[in-house]
């Protein structure tokens, strides 16, 4: 018998059914790997394992089995053994899986209390110990640390203690390093696998990565609109893939490189030795007693047309560096944008340069005002910088804004949230189309969306840089999303300029043992 056996699983929110008639075995010792692009179903049905289905969604039907024990319906009691004793789960986003205001070692307690008994000296072995086998680092010394104090890969390891402390059997993984960095993502990735092995655990392992599937899983379930298409061993569904569904799934993969640039292409932002400091204060008179040099010293070109790449793990200076560029930090040093140094601009001088150089940032959602409607948020800018403009113009920039990103004019009076992922990005591409700049900084612009998606949006990119001549700087832990856009790339350590050459230079041939291992995290799943 399998630890887990879900038989015709079915979901609905009202009549809409979003999980359709799933069935799917897992034994222990063995990962399985639910795929599919946002929507298909994939966290509903891990979701309704432990019955941990949000408010609103109707009592899931079939079976779900955990080791012997019915799911669907089944008592408060089994529940709550089930949740943690049997199964335990780690979600995407720590931050805001951890309660914010306790301390780490509080809530590993009482993932463990709320299960078992302890005395207090056996408790905070119990939670060094998971906290230990995670790869939690000083565990002993670090329970009173909150969560921000955290790094991200620190935050997921305090939820993979968490989801072990009581030593379940079927490990839950809900798209586990999606907001990680190569590194880090490489590291949970073989954590998870360790503890697989060392446990004899049953991995439910849920991604839109068809890279970790191949690398990490044994058997793999491909969802869409709520149905499994297609299943069965890795090794075979990904050799020989029967729907076009899988199909299209293991095609998008980033991939090809930018045109040449042309020689000839005059400098169009130089960053000269520019240093953002941030100061730590501290006591009741908030004296400075440190800082922390986010950028320290950084230098480039961004020629006109060409693609720049930053890359480096969280906390490298990389956002606060275009931040800086776009004088949206406090900087020092020089930054010369079209000949004129921005960082001795006075504010009217520098707000009649803001609409040649712009941003796309990383969530299109939160980047979207949900008060606005998609024809507003895209004429918002020109209101700004074009005060003049009629009306009948205004709504023709934008309807052309709109559909250079393929978004038809009909979708004006809608609002974000009426739109898929792919979509609301599109829709902020295009705010800053509109304005028709020269440079624009894209921050981490496809992290968030499925690899279909992201290969519509790298092609989008592609097309607008080719048709409008952009400069882009772009900043990604995606290394394969570099690659295949950047012509220059500049790795970034701790506030340094660590490695800049040529994209084929850097990613074929890294001097810097940092760059190397940052291309060995990114390239070692394929």
């Amino acid at each position: 018998m399998s630890l887990l056996e879900v038989r015709h699983l079915s979901v609905g929110f009202g009549a809409k059914r979003v999980v359709d008639d799933v069935s799917f075995t897992l034994d222990r010792g063995e990962t399985l790997a639910l795929v599919g692009e946002s929507g298909s179903g994939k966290s509903l049905t891990a979701l309704s394992l432990l019955q941990l289905l949000p408010r609103g969604g109707s009592n899931p039907t079939g079976a779900i089995q955990l080791d012997g024990n019915e799911m669907v319906g089944a008592a408060p009691a089994v529940l709550h053994k089930a949740r943690g004793d049997l199964a335990g789960i780690v979600f995407q986003e720590p931050m805001t899986s951890l309660n914010p205001l306790h301390r780490i070692g509080r809530q590993v307690a009482e993932a463990i209390t709320l299960h078992r008994r302890l005395s207090r000296a056996a408790l905070m072995q119990r939670i060094v110990g998971v906290l230990d086998e995670a790869g939690f680092p000083d565990a002993a010394h670090r329970l009173d640390a909150f969560p921000h104090q955290l790094s991200g890969g620190q935050r997921q390891r305090v939820m993979i203690a968490m989801a072990l402390a009581n030593d379940p059997a079927l490990l839950i993984a809900d798209e586990p390093t999606t907001a990680l960095d190569v590194t880090i993502q490489g590291r949970i990735l073989a954590l998870l696998a360790r503890l697989k092995a060392n446990r004899g655990l049953a991995l439910l392992l849920i991604t839109h990565d068809l890279r970790i599937v191949r690398r990490y899983a044994d058997k793999v379930c491909v969802m869409k609109d709520g149905a499994i298409v297609e299943a069965g061993p890795v090794a075979e569904v990904f050799a020989a893939p029967a729907h076009p569904y899988t199909r299209m799934l293991l095609d998008a993969v980033p991939r090809g490189a930018p045109p040449p640039l042309a020689e000839a292409a005059a400098p169009l932002l130089r960053i000269e030795s520019v240093k953002v400091h941030f100061p730590i204060r501290r006591g009741v008179l908030r004296r400075v007693v440190s800082v922390v040099r986010a950028v320290d010293g950084v230098s480039l070109t961004v020629r006109e047309g060409e693609t720049v790449g930053l890359v480096g793990e969280s906390g490298s200076g990389k956002t606060t560096l275009a931040l800086a560029a776009l004088r949206l930090e406090p900087v020092q040093g020089r930054v010369v944008f079209a000949g004129q140094d921005v960082v001795q601009l006075g504010r009217a001088a520098m707000r009649a340069l803001r609409a040649r150089m712009q941003i796309v940032f990383q969530d299109p959602y939160g980047s979207l005002s949900p008060r606005m409607t998609v024809g507003d948020i895209v004429a918002e800018g020109l209101g700004v910088h074009e005060p003049g403009l009629k009306r009948a113009e205004r709504d023709r920039r934008v309807i052309e804004a709109l559909e250079e990103v393929g978004l038809p004019a009909a979708m004006m009076e809608r609002y974000p949230h009426e739109f898929s992922g792919g979509q609301r990005q599109r829709i902020a591409i295009a705010r800053v189309i509109v304005l028709k700049p020269a440079l624009v900084v894209l921050d981490e612009p496809t992290s968030a969306l499925d690899m279909s998606v992201q290969a519509q949006i790298i092609a989008l990119l592609r097309d607008l840089r080719e048709r409008h001549n952009l400069a882009y700087l772009f900043i990604s832990h995606d290394l394969k999303v570099v690659r295949a856009l950047a012509h220059r790339v500049v790795v970034l350590r701790e506030g340094k300029v660590v490695e800049e050459g040529t994209a084929d230079e850097v990613f074929t041939r890294p001097r810097e043992e940092y760059t190397r291992s940052l291309m060995q995290a990114a390239f070692d799943l394929d």
